[in-house]
Protein backbone atom coordinates (compact mmCIF):
# COMPACT_ATOMS: atom_id res chain seq x y z
CA UNK A 1 0.00 0.00 0.00
CA UNK A 2 1.30 3.31 -0.65
CA UNK A 3 2.62 5.74 2.34
CA UNK A 4 1.77 9.41 3.69
CA UNK A 5 2.23 11.21 0.73
CA UNK A 6 5.70 13.07 0.50
CA UNK A 7 5.29 16.90 0.60
CA UNK A 8 8.01 17.61 -2.13
CA UNK A 9 8.54 21.11 -1.43
CA UNK A 10 9.06 20.35 2.27
CA UNK A 11 12.02 18.18 1.58
CA UNK A 12 13.65 20.36 -0.82
CA UNK A 13 13.23 17.86 -3.78
CA UNK A 14 11.92 21.24 -6.04
CA UNK A 15 14.50 23.52 -4.71
CA UNK A 16 15.84 25.97 -7.21
CA UNK A 17 13.44 25.21 -10.16
CA UNK A 18 10.60 27.14 -11.46
CA UNK A 19 7.89 27.17 -14.39
CA UNK A 20 8.08 24.44 -16.53
CA UNK A 21 11.07 22.80 -14.58
CA UNK A 22 9.72 23.01 -11.44
CA UNK A 23 6.20 21.28 -13.14
CA UNK A 24 8.32 18.67 -15.34
CA UNK A 25 10.15 17.80 -12.18
CA UNK A 26 6.50 17.30 -9.53
CA UNK A 27 5.39 15.43 -12.08
CA UNK A 28 8.04 13.13 -12.21
CA UNK A 29 8.39 12.78 -8.26
CA UNK A 30 4.53 12.07 -8.28
CA UNK A 31 5.03 9.58 -11.06
CA UNK A 32 8.06 8.15 -8.93
CA UNK A 33 6.38 7.71 -5.89
CA UNK A 34 3.06 6.38 -7.21
CA UNK A 35 5.35 3.66 -8.24
CA UNK A 36 6.57 3.02 -4.88
CA UNK A 37 10.20 4.97 -4.74
CA UNK A 38 10.89 5.93 -1.19
CA UNK A 39 11.73 9.61 0.21
CA UNK A 40 15.27 8.56 0.83
CA UNK A 41 15.51 7.03 -2.73
CA UNK A 42 14.18 10.06 -4.03
CA UNK A 43 16.12 12.39 -2.22
CA UNK A 44 19.63 9.82 -3.09
CA UNK A 45 18.81 10.39 -6.65
CA UNK A 46 17.64 14.10 -6.49
CA UNK A 47 21.30 14.66 -5.19
CA UNK A 48 22.73 12.54 -8.07
CA UNK A 49 20.95 14.33 -10.78
CA UNK A 50 19.69 10.64 -11.59
CA UNK A 51 15.60 10.84 -10.71
CA UNK A 52 14.96 9.78 -14.46
CA UNK A 53 16.64 6.44 -14.19
CA UNK A 54 15.13 5.44 -10.84
CA UNK A 55 12.38 3.20 -12.44
CA UNK A 56 14.83 1.45 -15.10
CA UNK A 57 17.81 0.72 -11.54
CA UNK A 58 14.42 -0.72 -10.27
CA UNK A 59 13.67 -3.02 -13.28
CA UNK A 60 17.33 -4.08 -13.41
CA UNK A 61 17.87 -4.71 -9.41
CA UNK A 62 14.78 -4.64 -7.63
CA UNK A 63 13.55 -2.53 -4.77
CA UNK A 64 15.77 -1.33 -2.38
CA UNK A 65 14.49 -2.52 0.99
CA UNK A 66 17.69 -3.40 3.34
CA UNK A 67 19.76 -1.38 5.32
CA UNK A 68 23.81 -2.02 5.70
CA UNK A 69 23.15 -3.64 9.39
CA UNK A 70 19.61 -5.36 7.76
CA UNK A 71 21.88 -6.98 4.66
CA UNK A 72 24.80 -7.51 7.27
CA UNK A 73 22.26 -9.59 9.65
CA UNK A 74 20.39 -11.53 7.02
CA UNK A 75 23.75 -12.18 5.18
CA UNK A 76 26.00 -13.17 8.06
CA UNK A 77 28.36 -10.86 7.24
CA UNK A 78 30.14 -7.95 9.68
CA UNK A 79 29.65 -4.49 8.62
CA UNK A 80 33.03 -3.95 8.39
CA UNK A 81 33.67 -7.04 5.76
CA UNK A 82 30.13 -5.67 3.61
CA UNK A 83 31.57 -2.49 3.52
CA UNK A 84 35.10 -3.94 1.94
CA UNK A 85 32.66 -5.48 -0.31
CA UNK A 86 31.37 -2.24 -1.63
CA UNK A 87 34.89 -0.57 -1.75
CA UNK A 88 36.14 -3.04 -3.62
CA UNK A 89 33.49 -2.97 -6.46
CA UNK A 90 33.39 0.51 -6.29
CA UNK A 91 29.93 1.19 -4.92
CA UNK A 92 29.53 4.26 -2.13
CA UNK A 93 28.93 3.55 1.18
CA UNK A 94 25.34 3.90 2.13
CA UNK A 95 24.71 6.03 5.35
CA UNK A 96 23.24 4.16 8.70
CA UNK A 97 19.84 3.21 8.46
CA UNK A 98 19.13 4.09 5.07
CA UNK A 99 17.63 1.23 3.16
CA UNK A 100 19.68 1.28 -0.36
CA UNK A 101 19.79 -2.41 -0.85
CA UNK A 102 17.98 -4.80 -2.72
CA UNK A 103 17.50 -8.73 -2.70
CA UNK A 104 19.50 -9.25 -5.75
CA UNK A 105 22.59 -7.32 -3.71
CA UNK A 106 21.55 -9.78 -0.47
CA UNK A 107 22.14 -12.79 -2.53
CA UNK A 108 25.18 -11.05 -4.02
CA UNK A 109 26.54 -10.97 -0.27
CA UNK A 110 25.79 -14.11 0.13
CA UNK A 111 27.75 -15.61 -1.98
CA UNK A 112 30.47 -14.91 0.01
CA UNK A 113 30.00 -17.98 1.65
CA UNK A 114 30.29 -19.88 -1.08
CA UNK A 115 33.66 -18.79 -2.29
CA UNK A 116 35.12 -19.29 1.70
CA UNK A 117 34.01 -22.85 1.55
CA UNK A 118 35.66 -23.44 -1.68
CA UNK A 119 38.95 -22.01 0.07
CA UNK A 120 39.29 -18.70 -1.53
CA UNK A 121 40.49 -15.91 1.14
CA UNK A 122 38.70 -12.72 1.33
CA UNK A 123 41.55 -10.91 0.26
CA UNK A 124 41.18 -12.89 -3.05
CA UNK A 125 37.88 -13.10 -3.62
CA UNK A 126 38.23 -8.67 -2.75
CA UNK A 127 41.05 -8.69 -5.89
CA UNK A 128 38.42 -10.69 -8.50
CA UNK A 129 35.42 -8.10 -7.08
CA UNK A 130 37.98 -5.18 -7.86
CA UNK A 131 38.95 -6.13 -11.37
CA UNK A 132 34.98 -7.43 -11.95
CA UNK A 133 34.07 -4.02 -10.25
CA UNK A 134 36.64 -1.72 -12.87
CA UNK A 135 35.64 -3.91 -16.03
CA UNK A 136 31.79 -3.57 -15.00
CA UNK A 137 31.60 0.05 -14.52
CA UNK A 138 32.86 1.07 -17.74
CA UNK A 139 30.45 -1.56 -19.72
CA UNK A 140 27.57 -0.17 -17.30
CA UNK A 141 28.27 3.08 -18.52
CA UNK A 142 28.69 1.92 -22.07
CA UNK A 143 24.67 0.20 -21.41
CA UNK A 144 23.39 3.07 -19.84
CA UNK A 145 24.03 5.38 -22.63
CA UNK A 146 22.90 3.33 -25.53
CA UNK A 147 19.03 2.58 -24.19
CA UNK A 148 19.23 6.64 -23.25
CA UNK A 149 20.12 7.16 -27.28
CA UNK A 150 17.55 5.22 -28.47
CA UNK A 151 14.65 6.97 -26.32
CA UNK A 152 15.47 10.37 -26.21
CA UNK A 153 13.66 12.71 -28.60
CA UNK A 154 13.12 16.69 -28.90
CA UNK A 155 10.58 17.65 -26.49
CA UNK A 156 10.55 14.79 -23.73
CA UNK A 157 9.40 15.79 -20.62
CA UNK A 158 11.27 14.51 -17.69
CA UNK A 159 7.97 11.82 -16.90
CA UNK A 160 8.07 10.70 -19.96
CA UNK A 161 11.93 9.89 -20.72
CA UNK A 162 12.36 8.11 -17.06
CA UNK A 163 9.42 5.84 -18.41
CA UNK A 164 10.74 5.18 -22.43
CA UNK A 165 13.77 4.41 -20.89
CA UNK A 166 12.73 2.12 -18.08
CA UNK A 167 10.88 0.13 -20.92
CA UNK A 168 13.80 -0.23 -23.19
CA UNK A 169 15.89 -1.70 -20.04
CA UNK A 170 13.01 -3.70 -19.38
CA UNK A 171 13.38 -5.17 -22.94
CA UNK A 172 17.34 -5.31 -22.77
CA UNK A 173 17.61 -6.85 -18.76
CA UNK A 174 16.66 -10.17 -19.84
CA UNK A 175 19.91 -10.25 -22.57
CA UNK A 176 22.18 -8.56 -20.26
CA UNK A 177 23.03 -11.74 -17.51
CA UNK A 178 23.96 -14.53 -20.66
CA UNK A 179 25.65 -11.79 -22.23
CA UNK A 180 28.14 -10.75 -19.14
CA UNK A 181 28.16 -14.91 -17.91
CA UNK A 182 28.72 -15.97 -21.54
CA UNK A 183 31.46 -13.02 -22.32
CA UNK A 184 33.37 -13.72 -18.98
CA UNK A 185 33.38 -17.41 -19.78
CA UNK A 186 34.71 -16.76 -23.10
CA UNK A 187 37.80 -15.08 -21.68
CA UNK A 188 38.18 -17.39 -18.76
CA UNK A 189 38.46 -20.38 -21.23
CA UNK A 190 41.07 -17.93 -23.46
CA UNK A 191 43.50 -17.65 -19.88
CA UNK A 192 43.27 -21.33 -19.29
CA UNK A 193 44.53 -21.94 -22.46
CA UNK A 194 47.77 -19.49 -21.98
CA UNK A 195 48.27 -20.06 -18.48
CA UNK A 196 51.29 -21.77 -17.67
CA UNK A 197 52.28 -23.37 -14.23
CA UNK A 198 55.36 -25.16 -14.03
CA UNK A 199 56.61 -28.41 -12.22
CA UNK A 200 58.47 -25.92 -9.40
CA UNK A 201 54.80 -24.58 -9.12
CA UNK A 202 53.18 -28.10 -9.00
CA UNK A 203 55.55 -29.40 -6.57
CA UNK A 204 55.36 -26.62 -4.28
CA UNK A 205 52.04 -26.31 -4.48
CA UNK A 206 51.58 -22.52 -4.53
CA UNK A 207 51.76 -20.00 -7.77
CA UNK A 208 54.79 -17.46 -7.11
CA UNK A 209 54.64 -14.12 -5.96
CA UNK A 210 55.75 -13.07 -9.42
CA UNK A 211 56.50 -14.21 -13.07
CA UNK A 212 58.42 -13.08 -16.16
CA UNK A 213 55.60 -11.49 -17.95
CA UNK A 214 56.44 -9.02 -21.51
CA UNK A 215 54.55 -5.53 -21.41
CA UNK A 216 53.87 -2.86 -23.96
CA UNK A 217 52.98 0.57 -23.43
CA UNK A 218 51.44 2.65 -26.80
CA UNK A 219 50.31 6.49 -26.29
CA UNK A 220 48.92 8.91 -28.62
CA UNK A 221 51.81 11.31 -29.34
CA UNK A 222 50.85 15.11 -28.27
CA UNK A 223 47.70 14.04 -26.28
CA UNK A 224 48.37 16.88 -23.68
CA UNK A 225 48.55 19.31 -26.14
CA UNK A 226 45.79 18.08 -28.13
CA UNK A 227 43.66 19.23 -24.70
CA UNK A 228 44.41 22.41 -25.20
CA UNK A 229 42.59 22.74 -28.47
CA UNK A 230 39.84 20.45 -28.89
CA UNK A 231 36.68 19.55 -26.84
CA UNK A 232 36.98 16.66 -24.09
CA UNK A 233 34.57 14.90 -26.42
CA UNK A 234 36.71 14.64 -29.08
CA UNK A 235 39.48 13.48 -26.89
CA UNK A 236 37.27 11.01 -25.20
CA UNK A 237 36.74 9.67 -28.80
CA UNK A 238 40.12 9.55 -29.68
CA UNK A 239 41.06 7.36 -26.76
CA UNK A 240 38.43 5.27 -26.84
CA UNK A 241 39.20 4.79 -30.67
CA UNK A 242 42.76 3.91 -29.36
CA UNK A 243 41.00 1.09 -27.21
CA UNK A 244 38.95 -0.37 -30.15
CA UNK A 245 42.03 -0.42 -32.79
CA UNK A 246 44.23 -2.36 -29.29
CA UNK A 247 41.54 -4.78 -29.43
CA UNK A 248 41.17 -5.15 -32.75
CA UNK A 249 44.89 -6.21 -33.61
CA UNK A 250 45.12 -8.06 -30.64
CA UNK A 251 46.12 -11.96 -30.90
CA UNK A 252 46.53 -14.03 -28.10
CA UNK A 253 48.45 -15.04 -25.59
CA UNK A 254 48.93 -10.70 -25.90
CA UNK A 255 46.19 -9.12 -23.21
CA UNK A 256 45.19 -5.55 -22.93
CA UNK A 257 45.24 -5.40 -19.89
CA UNK A 258 43.73 -1.53 -19.27
CA UNK A 259 43.12 2.08 -20.83
CA UNK A 260 44.82 4.73 -19.44
CA UNK A 261 43.35 8.04 -21.32
CA UNK A 262 45.91 8.31 -24.13
CA UNK A 263 47.47 5.03 -23.78
CA UNK A 264 46.77 1.38 -23.47
CA UNK A 265 48.55 -1.68 -21.87
CA UNK A 266 49.26 -4.55 -23.31
CA UNK A 267 50.91 -7.83 -21.32
CA UNK A 268 52.13 -11.30 -22.93
CA UNK A 269 54.06 -14.18 -21.61
CA UNK A 270 56.11 -14.46 -24.89
CA UNK A 271 57.67 -11.34 -26.52
CA UNK A 272 57.51 -11.80 -30.31
CA UNK A 273 53.39 -11.87 -30.37
CA UNK A 274 53.58 -8.93 -28.12
CA UNK A 275 56.47 -7.42 -30.68
CA UNK A 276 53.83 -8.04 -33.76
CA UNK A 277 50.95 -6.23 -31.79
CA UNK A 278 52.94 -3.06 -31.47
CA UNK A 279 53.65 -2.98 -35.07
CA UNK A 280 50.05 -3.86 -36.00
CA UNK A 281 49.14 -1.00 -33.85
CA UNK A 282 51.43 1.56 -34.73
CA UNK A 283 49.69 0.10 -38.52
CA UNK A 284 46.64 0.85 -37.50
CA UNK A 285 47.19 4.34 -36.31
CA UNK A 286 49.05 4.83 -39.35
CA UNK A 287 46.00 4.03 -41.59
CA UNK A 288 43.23 6.15 -39.61
CA UNK A 289 44.75 9.25 -41.20
CA UNK A 290 45.75 12.69 -40.59
CA UNK A 291 42.85 13.43 -37.90
CA UNK A 292 44.43 10.85 -35.40
CA UNK A 293 47.44 11.57 -33.94
CA UNK A 294 50.61 9.15 -34.28
CA UNK A 295 51.44 6.34 -31.74
CA UNK A 296 54.57 5.54 -30.34
CA UNK A 297 55.59 2.13 -28.23
CA UNK A 298 57.50 1.02 -25.47
CA UNK A 299 58.17 -2.85 -24.67
CA UNK A 300 60.11 -4.02 -21.66
CA UNK A 301 60.62 -7.74 -19.91
CA UNK A 302 61.05 -8.88 -16.49
CA UNK A 303 59.65 -9.78 -13.39
CA UNK A 304 55.90 -8.49 -12.28
CA UNK A 305 53.30 -9.14 -10.12
CA UNK A 306 49.69 -10.01 -11.43
CA UNK A 307 47.13 -8.80 -9.02
CA UNK A 308 43.21 -8.04 -10.08
CA UNK A 309 43.71 -8.10 -13.08
CA UNK A 310 46.45 -5.46 -13.49
CA UNK A 311 50.38 -6.30 -13.50
CA UNK A 312 53.18 -4.11 -11.03
CA UNK A 313 56.42 -4.40 -11.09
CA UNK A 314 59.72 -3.00 -12.97
CA UNK A 315 58.82 -4.49 -17.09
CA UNK A 316 55.73 -1.86 -16.64
CA UNK A 317 57.64 1.02 -15.17
CA UNK A 318 60.22 0.34 -17.80
CA UNK A 319 58.19 -0.02 -20.59
CA UNK A 320 56.42 2.97 -19.42
CA UNK A 321 59.36 5.10 -19.30
CA UNK A 322 60.27 3.51 -22.73
CA UNK A 323 57.36 4.47 -24.93
CA UNK A 324 58.07 8.45 -23.55
CA UNK A 325 61.36 8.73 -25.12
CA UNK A 326 59.93 6.50 -28.54
CA UNK A 327 60.04 8.92 -31.69
CA UNK A 328 56.33 8.83 -32.86
CA UNK A 329 55.31 5.97 -35.17
CA UNK A 330 58.14 3.64 -33.76
CA UNK A 331 58.70 0.66 -31.35
CA UNK A 332 61.63 1.08 -28.81
CA UNK A 333 62.16 -2.12 -26.96
CA UNK A 334 65.22 -2.84 -24.19
CA UNK A 335 68.01 -5.53 -24.71
CA UNK A 336 66.42 -8.75 -22.76
CA UNK A 337 63.55 -8.02 -25.68
CA UNK A 338 65.45 -7.47 -28.28
CA UNK A 339 67.75 -10.80 -27.59
CA UNK A 340 64.35 -12.75 -27.16
CA UNK A 341 63.60 -12.16 -31.25
CA UNK A 342 66.55 -11.32 -32.52
CA UNK A 343 65.78 -12.83 -35.88
CA UNK A 344 61.92 -12.06 -36.01
CA UNK A 345 62.37 -8.62 -36.86
CA UNK A 346 64.69 -5.75 -38.13
CA UNK A 347 66.62 -4.11 -35.09
CA UNK A 348 68.44 -1.17 -34.92
CA UNK A 349 70.40 0.15 -32.17
CA UNK A 350 68.42 3.74 -30.69
CA UNK A 351 71.18 3.93 -27.60
CA UNK A 352 71.66 3.70 -24.42
CA UNK A 353 69.10 6.50 -22.70
CA UNK A 354 68.78 7.66 -18.92
CA UNK A 355 64.77 6.83 -18.22
CA UNK A 356 63.27 8.88 -15.35
CA UNK A 357 63.18 6.72 -12.44
CA UNK A 358 65.64 4.18 -13.79
CA UNK A 359 69.15 3.93 -11.94
CA UNK A 360 70.98 2.19 -14.74
CA UNK A 361 71.31 3.40 -18.86
CA UNK A 362 69.08 1.45 -21.20
CA UNK A 363 70.25 -0.20 -24.09
CA UNK A 364 67.22 0.84 -26.62
CA UNK A 365 66.67 -0.84 -29.88
CA UNK A 366 64.07 0.01 -32.70
CA UNK A 367 61.95 -3.34 -34.31
CA UNK A 368 61.04 -2.98 -37.52
CA UNK A 369 59.45 -5.92 -39.54
CA UNK A 370 61.76 -7.93 -42.14
CA UNK A 371 61.49 -6.99 -45.59
CA UNK A 372 59.60 -8.99 -47.93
Amino acid sequence: MPGEPIDFTAQGLLDGLEGDAREERLALLEYLAREGLTLPELRRATASGTLMFLPAERVIGGSARYTLSEISELAGVSQDYLESLSRAMGLPISEPGEPVYTDSDLEIVRMTHVTRALGITDAELLDMLRALGRGLSQAAEAMRVVPLRVVLEPGLSEHELAERYASTVAQLAPLLTPLISGLLNLHLRQMAQGEAINAAERSGGQLPGSREIAVCFADLVGFTRLGEEFPPEELGQLAARLETLAIEVIEPPVRLIKSIGDAVMLASVDEQPLLSTGLALLDAAEAEGQDFPQLRVGVARGAALSRAGDWFGAPVNLASRITSVARPGSLLAEHAVQQAAPEAYRWSFAGQRRLRGIREPVALYRARRLQA
